[in-house]
């Protein structure tokens, strides 16, 4: 039965034109992906379980949750309800839907099922009244489709009226499949990892982990095993979560891709979404040294604000700047300071890039772009896929380049009322941030390279004291990873031994 419908998946994949499967973020889901899925959420031993599949595509993950039921013998009766939007896989999920009711009944499971042609999103706002908003089930599973939604879309002012604000589809699918369920019902879906931080799912996060609670978090390592056939490169998580439950512990696992062996563990839900978290961050602790590390984070005695710091983006938008903008810098120019300026703990300038090197304050108003003479720590927003640390971290030194400087806006910038930082302070801050603590730290909550001025504003630091007496004993520029982490450790002696090890 699976093998049919895995037949019929990739006959789907095939039909489907190539700009299409694009602009509506379609990423059907192997085989064996499925059966990982579908093994996750409870099931009954007897009754009947009504399922939602969204977005049903070919019917993989349906035909894996039949598939499980057949295999463990249950005594339930199935009643299935699959929404699909693409008239060119129609064919194929009423192909898999009725080979399931066949097989299944053979074995003596009662099944029936029914498909919803149209949008998931129209249909359950209201937008198009065909699924109804009363209606529940037992259990939603997804693998939800994955495309930006701009904030005039109509499907994301048809989820902002629900009080759901979603900026990509796939937040969208998850926050009505919570509403779609009856108290103790579960939602289950393979999606991205990016809506676990960031301010853009601060609201979507609020909104979801209102209604549910969380049981089960599964990871791949690899971002490129799970969805091979499709081409796609994304983290990508499993999560299941219960309607209405009161938190209890969760379950995190980890494999590198969907067919290998799976390491679990069970954590306090505090550990993963922290109480008092305004953001409410979902961390995965996902191995000891993980946890060990998260301690260390917490034992750091002070916040940003603590230490009389501010993290802001740069202030120079290029494109809506660009008669200001210079290739070589002159008399009367100041410095431009892009991601690819940051070098090794340095800031290399002027470099031979392709990007600006110089900013011109032609008009009063654009002094405002630029910050006065001082040391700052830059981090960029954006780290390359190929290197080693998310939190890349540089210090700018006016004793290299005197002067006020601007800075593009894919860098953040820790700075002190718009003003430069303490020299020692900001050689701290840069060792600390360029740590494999606060770099392991970061993976926990954050699945993609971006680095949010959010994400740092979230982290723990040393004490202002620390830091400062620290950063007298340091170079600026960075050595290898290795040194670095050492001289990391050095500074926990100077905490008293608050961070342990």
């Amino acid at each position: 039965m699976l093998k049919r419908a895995e037949v019929h998946r990739v006959a789907a994949l095939r039909n489907i034109p190539q700009d299409q499967q694009s602009s509506l973020g379609q990423f059907f889901t192997p085989n064996r992906a499925a059966q990982l899925v579908a093994s996750i959420p409870r099931l009954p031993k007897s009754g009947q379980l009504r399922v939602l599949d969204p977005g049903a595509g070919s019917g993989m993950l349906l035909a894996a949750l039949a598939a499980r039921a057949l295999e463990e013998c249950l005594d339930v009766s199935l009643s299935l309800v699959a929404v699909e939007l693409d008239s060119h896989v129609m064919p194929y999920l009423k192909a898999t839907l009725a080979d399931l009711k066949s097989t299944v009944s053979d074995c003596g499971i009662k099944l029936d099922y029914e498909i919803k042609p149209g949008d998931y999103v129209e249909l359950r706002t209201g937008v198009v009244d065909v699924l109804s908003q009363a209606e529940q089930f037992d259990l939603v599973i997804m693998n939800p489709p994955y495309r930006k939604l701009s904030v005039s879309s109509a499907h994301r002012k048809a989820l902002s009226r629900l009080g759901a604000d979603c900026p990509n589809i796939y937040a969208g699918f998850l926050a009505l499949g919570a509403l779609g369920l009856r108290d103790g019902g579960q939602l289950v879906a393979i999606t991205p990892r990016s809506f676990a931080n960031g301010p853009y799912f601060d609201q979507f996060r609020n909104f979801l982990l209102d209604r549910v609670n969380l049981d089960r978090i599964h990871v791949f390592e690899s971002r490129s095993t799970v969805f091979s056939d499709t081409g796609v490169l994304q983290e990508n998580i499993i999560f299941s979560a219960t309607r209405a439950a009161s938190p209890g512990s969760v379950v995190l696992s980890v494999s590198h891709g969907h067919t290998d062996e799976i390491v679990m563990r069970r954590v306090e839900y505090a550990d993963v979404v922290k109480p008092g978290d305004s953001h409410r961050f979902i961390r995965l602790l996902v191995d000891d040294e993980d946890t060990v590390t998260a301690e260390t984070m917490a034992a750091m005695p002070a916040t940003l604000g603590d230490i009389k710091v501010e993290v802001s983006t740069g202030r120079v938008v290029d494109f809506r700047s660009r008669e200001c903008l210079l290739s070589q810098p002159d008399n009367e120019s100041y410095p431009l300071i892009y991601p690819g300026n940051v070098r090794n703990g340095l800031i290399e300038w002027p470099r031979k890039l392709k990007k600006p090197q110089a900013f011109a304050a032609r008009e009063p108003k654009d002094q405002n772009f630029l910050l006065p003479q001082g040391y700052y720590v830059v981090v960029k927003r954006f780290s390359a896929k190929e290197e080693r640390r998310r939190v890349v971290a540089s210090v700018w030194d006016p004793s290299i380049n005197s002067g006020p400087v601007a800075f593009e806006n894919h860098l953040n910038i820790f700075h002190r009322g718009g003003e430069g930082l303490p020299r020692n302070l900001a050689v701290g801050l840069s060792y600390w941030l360029n740590g494999s603590v606060v770099d392991r730290f970061f993976r926990t909550f954050s699945g993609h390279t971006q680095v949010n001025a959010t994400d740092l504003r979230s982290l723990r630091y040393p004490s202002l004291e620390v830091l400062e007496q620290w950063g007298g004993m340091l170079e600026i520029a960075l050595p290898e990873q290795k040194e670095i982490d050492a001289k990391v450790a050095a500074m926990f002696e100077l905490l008293g031994g608050q961070a342990g090890e």
